[in-house]
C-alpha cells in the first residue's frame, strides 16, 4: 500500500503548483501608489518651472557662455592675456552681465501714446519726438461735413437751425450763460478780497469792442508764416488711402477725394464713438506708430525691429483690453523684439528722479493722479478723470464766443479752426489774478484756399476762467463723452467665472459717487463707519454672547456661536426674520452683483473738481499714515501739457490750503525737476528705466515668449498687479 501523499508533493507532481518565472504580467509602467498621509509634489513650485522666469535665465546663461567663447577664441588667435585667470573670469562675467543688462541705448524705443499726442525717441535722445496721434483716410465725407455741418461748440437750434439774429450770449443755453456769470461774479469777489483793482465796466468794454472789430486780408504770397497744405493728387486713384500725423492735420477739408481725420485713442482709451469695428481701430493705430517709426526715427525697415527693445507708457488705471491690444500691435504686428509695460505715474517718477510723490497727469482728454511709493503706484489711490486740455480748449472758445469773437464762424471740427484755438489757448490762458484785465491781442486765420486774416479781440477774464473749469468741471461739456461706450471693445472679464477684471480702486470709487451723485462725504476723510469691512459673521457681538452665557449659569463659556463664513452663491440663514419663515430663500449670485456694478459704473462719467480728488488720492494711498500722508501732501508733481498753463500749480496750491488748512505749510505743489518741460517727464522716465540694469528685471517680454503663452505672460511679467 502506498503512503499518503502531501498536498504540495501532489501539486508538484500533477504541474499545479505556481512557480515563479521572474516574468511581469504587463509591460506597461507600474505606478506605486502615493502615500495618501503623506505626500510632496514640485509642480509648479520653482520659477524655473515657468517659461516667463526660465527663458531670460537661459539667454543670461547663453550670453556668458558666448562671451567666454569670445575670449578663448580671442586668446587662440594670440592675444595677450592680463591678469591672473580668476580676475579673467570675474571680467567675463562682468561683460556677459554687461551685455546682458546695459543693452545698447539706441537699440531701446520709448512710446507713450496719448489721446492727442504720441511721443517717441530712442534711449539716447534727450527729448522725445511728437506727432499728432491721428490717421485721415479716404471718407465720403471730412469730420466737419458730418450732422449737417453741427459746429462745435455746438450752438442752439431753432427749427433746426441756427437763427442769424440770436445774440451769442444766447448760442450755448441758459445754463452755460448763467454758470459763466457766475463764474465771473466769484472771480470779482476774489479779486477784490486779494485787494486787486477789479474795473466795474471791464466786460462791458471787451464785447463793444470785440462787436466792433474788422478784420484786415492779407495776401498769401505777403504772409512770411504762411502754412503748406497737404497736396492731394488730382487722379483719384493717385491719392494715398490715409495720411498720418501732421500731415493729416494739413488735409484741406474740400480735398477731392474727402478724407476724414480719426483719432484711435479718447479720453485715454479707446475712441468707440467713431469707430465700429475692432479690427479698424487696430490697424489705424498700428500705422500710425508705424508712420511715426519711419518718419520720426527712420526706422523704414520693419524688419530690423526685432533687433530693437520697446518701453511702452501705459495709464496707472488701465483696461486689460486696452494694453492686449497694444501688446498685440507692438509685437506681432510691428514685430519689436523685446516689449516692457510701464505705468505713468511710476514712470513719472523714474524721470523727476523722485522715490515718493503724488502725480497729477493732465492729459489733452484726460486726467490722472496717483501716490507713487517707493517705487511702485499705491492701487487705491488711482484716479483716472476724463476731462484735459481739450474741455479747456473748448470751454475757451465758448467764452470767448460768449463775448463777441471777432471771428464768429469758430468751428473746433475744422482743422484750421481747431489748430488756431489750440495756439490762442497756449498764447493767452493764465491763472495769474494779475492776467485778470483788459487786453488788446491778434491773431491770424490761415484757411486752405483763402486769404490770410487779421483779427484784432479783447479779452478779460475767459483767459482764467476757462482753466477754472478743472476746479468746476460742470461748465465743461461732457454730453458726449460716453456716445457708444463698450460699443466696440467689450469689458474684459475673468476666464474662469466670467465676471469684470479690469482693475479699479477706492479712490476711483469716491470720484463715481459724486459724479453720480451719491456721495456723502466729500471733505477729503472717509466716514468712519462706512470704511469698515463688511463682516460674513452674524452681526450681535460675541462679548454679548459671553456676558449672556456666564449669567446664565456656565461656568465654563462654550466655543463661539458665530457661524463660519457663508460660501458664495448660497443663503445666509442669519440674515433671515422670524416673519420670512414662508418666504423663499434668495440665492447670492457674485459674478452677476460685479458685473450688474460694472454696468452701473459705466454709466457715470468720472469727473470731479481736481483739488478735491488730489486729496481724495492722497488719503486712500496714504492709509491711514500720518507720515506718508504729509510725504504726498508735501510731494505733489504737476506734469502733462495741460500742467503748462502759467500759474496753475500756485494755484492749485491755494485752493489746496483752503481746503486743508491744518496742513498749510506742508502742502507743495511743485513742476518736473531740473527744468524738465512737464509734457516729456514721462517719456523721459520710461526712457531712464528702460536703461537700467536688467539684472533682476523680469518685467521684459519677448517674441518668443509671446507666440507661446500670449497676454498670459503679463501675470509674471508686470511691475504692477495683473
Amino acid at each position: 500500500m502506498v503512503g499518503k501523499k502531501s498536498g504540495r508533493a501532489q501539486l508538484r507532481e500533477e504541474g499545479l503548483a505556481r512557480t515563479d518565472n521572474n516574468l511581469d504580467l504587463t509591460t506597461w509602467p507600474q505606478v506605486n501608489m502615493i502615500n495618501q498621509k503623506n505626500y510632496y509634489t514640485e509642480f509648479l513650485k520653482r520659477e524655473e518651472q515657468y517659461l516667463a522666469f526660465r527663458a531670460p535665465a537661459e539667454e543670461a546663461t547663453a550670453r556668458m557662455v558666448q562671451a567666454a567663447r569670445d575670449k578663448d577664441r580671442a586668446l587662440a588667435f594670440g592675444a595677450t592675456p592680463e591678469g591672473t585667470a580668476e580676475q579673467d573670469d570675474e571680467d567675463a562675467a562682468e561683460d556677459a552681465a554687461l551685455s546682458s543688462s546695459h543693452a545698447d541705448p539706441s537699440k531701446l524705443v520709448i512710446l507713450h501714446p496719448g489721446s492727442q499726442n504720441l511721443r517717441l525717441g530712442f534711449g539716447t535722445d534727450a527729448l522725445p519726438k511728437t506727432v499728432p496721434m491721428v490717421i485721415a483716410r479716404r471718407w465720403k465725407e471730412a469730420e466737419c461735413e458730418e450732422n449737417d455741418g453741427e459746429p462745435c461748440p455746438k450752438r442752439q437750434k431753432v427749427d433746426g437751425a441756427v437763427p442769424a439774429s440770436a445774440l451769442p450770449e444766447k448760442w450755448f443755453g441758459e445754463d452755460f450763460a448763467n454758470q459763466y456769470q457766475a463764474m465771473c461774479s466769484e472771480l470779482r469777489t476774489r479779486m477784490r478780497t486779494n485787494k486787486k483793482r477789479v474795473l466795474p465796466n471791464s466786460k462791458e468794454l471787451v464785447v463793444n469792442y470785440n462787436r466792433r472789430a474788422g478784420v484786415e486780408h492779407i495776401n498769401e504770397h505777403n504772409d512770411v508764416n504762411r502754412i503748406e497744405w497737404t497736396e492731394i493728387p488730382s487722379n483719384h486713384s493717385a491719392a494715398p488711402d490715409y495720411f498720418t500725423g501732421q500731415e493729416a492735420l494739413r488735409i484741406p477739408e474740400q480735398s477731392n477725394p474727402r478724407y476724414k481725420l480719426f483719432w484711435p485713442i479718447r479720453n485715454g482709451t479707446f475712441n468707440e464713438t467713431d469707430y465700429t469695428g475692432r479690427n479698424q481701430l487696430y490697424h489705424d493705430i498700428s500705422k500710425i506708430i508705424e508712420e511715426a517709426l519711419k518718419s520720426q526715427l527712420g526706422l523704414t525697415d520693419l524688419k530690423d525691429l526685432a533687433n530693437y527693445r520697446c518701453v511702452f507708457i501705459i495709464p496707472d488705471l488701465y483696461e486689460r483690453n486696452y494694453v492686449t491690444m497694444l501688446l498685440d500691435i507692438l509685437i506681432r504686428d510691428l514685430g519689436f523684439g523685446k516689449v516692457c509695460l510701464q505705468q505713468e505715474s511710476l514712470s513719472a517718477t523714474f524721470g523727476a528722479g523722485t522715490g515718493i510723490a503724488c502725480v497729477v497727469d493732465i492729459g489733452a482728454q484726460k486726467t490722472s493722479i496717483c501716490c507713487v511709493d517707493e517705487g511702485l503706484c499705491v492701487e487705491e489711490s488711482r484716479i483716472n478723470l476724463k476731462m484735459g486740455g481739450a474741455d479747456v480748449t473748448e470751454a475757451f472758445i465758448k467764452m470767448m464766443l460768449f463775448d463777441h469773437f471777432p471771428y464768429s464762424e469758430m468751428n473746433l471740427r475744422r482743422r484750421y479752426d481747431f489748430l488756431l484755438a489750440e495756439e490762442l489757448k497756449q498764447k493767452f490762458c493764465s491763472m495769474d489774478e494779475n492776467d485778470v484785465t483788459v487786453r488788446t491781442h491778434e491773431f491770424h486765420l490761415r484757411a486752405p484756399g483763402q486769404d490770410t486774416r487779421k483779427y484784432t479781440f479783447k479779452t478779460y477774464d475767459e483767459t482764467m476762467l476757462s482753466v477754472m473749469g478743472f476746479f468746476k468741471p460742470s461748465i465743461f461739456d461732457h454730453s458726449r463723452k460716453l456716445d457708444g461706450f463698450r460699443s466696440v471693445m467689450p469689458r474684459s472679464v475673468d476666464l474662469y467665472d466670467g465676471s469684470p477684471n479690469d482693475p479699479f480702486s477706492a479712490a476711483q470709487q469716491v470720484v463715481i459717487d459724486y459724479a453720480a451723485g451719491t456721495s456723502t462725504s466729500m471733505n477729503g476723510t472717509q466716514d468712519s463707519t462706512n470704511s469698515l469691512p463688511v463682516a460674513s459673521t452674524p452681526s450681535r457681538s460675541q462679548t454679548q454672547n459671553l456676558l449672556n452665557r456666564l449669567n446664565d449659569g456656565e461656568a465654563t463659556p462654550r466655543s463661539s456661536v458665530a457661524n463660519s463664513p457663508v460660501p458664495e452663491g448660497t443663503p445666509n440663514p442669519d440674515q433671515e426674520t422670524p416673519g420670512d419663515a414662508d418666504q423663499p430663500l434668495v440665492f447670492r449670485d457674485p459674478v452677476l452683483e460685479k458685473t450688474k456694478a460694472a454696468n452701473e459704473r459705466d454709466k457715470v462719467l468720472p469727473v470731479m473738481p481736481i483739488d478735491e480728488a488730489i486729496l481724495q488720492s492722497i488719503t486712500l494711498g496714504a492709509r491711514g499714515d500720518d507720515r506718508k500722508l504729509r510725504d504726498f501732501i508735501g510731494g505733489i508733481m504737476l506734469i502733462g501739457g495741460g500742467s503748462k498753463t502759467p500759474s496753475l500749480g500756485a494755484f492749485l496750491e491755494t485752493r489746496l490750503r483752503e481746503l486743508r488748512p491744518l496742513y498749510g505749510k506742508e502742502i507743495l505743489v511743485a513742476p518736473p525737476p531740473r527744468d524738465f518741460d512737464a509734457q516729456v517727464v514721462v517719456w523721459k522716465g520710461g526712457s531712464v528705466f528702460g536703461r537700467l540694469s536688467s539684472h533682476g528685471n523680469d518685467s521684459w517680454i519677448s517674441k518668443a515668449e509671446y507666440n507661446i503663452l500670449g497676454s498670459r505672460l503679463l501675470t509674471h511679467k508686470c511691475m504692477f498687479v495683473w
